[in-house]
């Protein structure tokens, strides 16, 4: 048995999230990934993923493995396999791993982005790319509150409701607030996330941002620990899984630091 290892690129407005669902009617990017790995192996193929990104979210270099009977090599784990796959999901790269590799469990950290337009009128080509707010926002108070998000936490205020984990406590290791332009941006990196954790964040980011409330106040969430304090929910829309942190000895490639649309240069 030949273990695999592929780098995801997904635009996840069309999907309702990574996971396969029971439902025929709701599209996933795993179900369109397991497909076309099968198509290529011959034989059924079930794949892991680092993380399970929720309906609409989208990803840079999602790391997925799956188990198979046959290595058909690199070139038709990659190539092949986006032939078969829709326009909006596209391997990026495909190497071969060591049987212990596990996209899950190997991880050390996971790195979220989250784009926020700030601009009086909507634009068309970030339909669905970033979330627009009309309002001039305080960047400095909006670091200030993620400040207070370093280390290990009970995130229960900014738990989603329905998250089977079983404890609510995650470790932030990095989450601040930059500029490019009109985007501000949200980076956020931790060994895990609870359901809509990030969203939840940012949400009441925006809050803070916006004068409703003080950047003090997420100390008081943290330790209240009630999902009904926090802001609401913000869209999935600037939401992106940019990448996996893993042990160096797997040799796992690191992905883009902001979606293709921004020039790196």
């Amino acid at each position: 048995m030949y273990r695999i290892a592929l780098g995801l690129e997904y635009d996840g407005a069309t999907f309702s999230g990574w996971q396969a669902q029971s439902s025929p009617q709701l599209e996933t990017v795993q179900e369109n990934l397991e497909a076309a790995l099968s198509r290529i192996a011959a034989h059924p193929i079930k794949t892991i993923c680092a993380g399970r990104t929720d309906a609409g979210v989208h990803a840079i270099n999602q790391v997925v493995h799956f188990d198979s009977p046959v290595n058909r090599g690199e070139k038709a784990w990659s190539t092949g396999v986006n032939s078969l796959l829709p326009p909006s999901i596209r391997v990026i790269w495909a190497q071969d791993v060591d049987v212990e590799f596990h996209a899950r469990f190997s991880a050390m950290a996971r790195n979220y982005k989250y784009l926020v337009y700030c601009h009086k009128t909507e634009r068309p080509m970030l339909w669905k790319k970033a979330v627009r707010v009309s309002q001039k926002l305080d960047i400095s108070a909006m670091n200030e509150a993620a400040a207070c998000l370093i280390g290990e936490h009970d995130f229960s205020a900014f738990r989603g409701a329905g998250c089977q984990s079983k404890s609510p406590y995650r470790s932030v290791i990095e989450a601040n607030w930059t500029t490019r332009g009109a985007f501000l941006i949200f980076s956020i990196k931790a060994n895990a996330f609870l359901l809509h954790m990030v969203r939840n964040i940012v949400g009441s980011s925006l809050d803070v941002g916006k004068g409703i409330k003080e950047s003090h106040w997420f100390l008081e969430l943290l330790d209240g620990g009630e999902r009904s304090s926090a802001g609401v929910t913000a869209p999935s829309d600037g939401l992106y899984l940019v990448d996996v942190d893993y042990p160096k000895a797997y040799g796992i490639p690191k992905g883009m630091t902001l979606p293709l649309f921004f020039s790196e240069g």
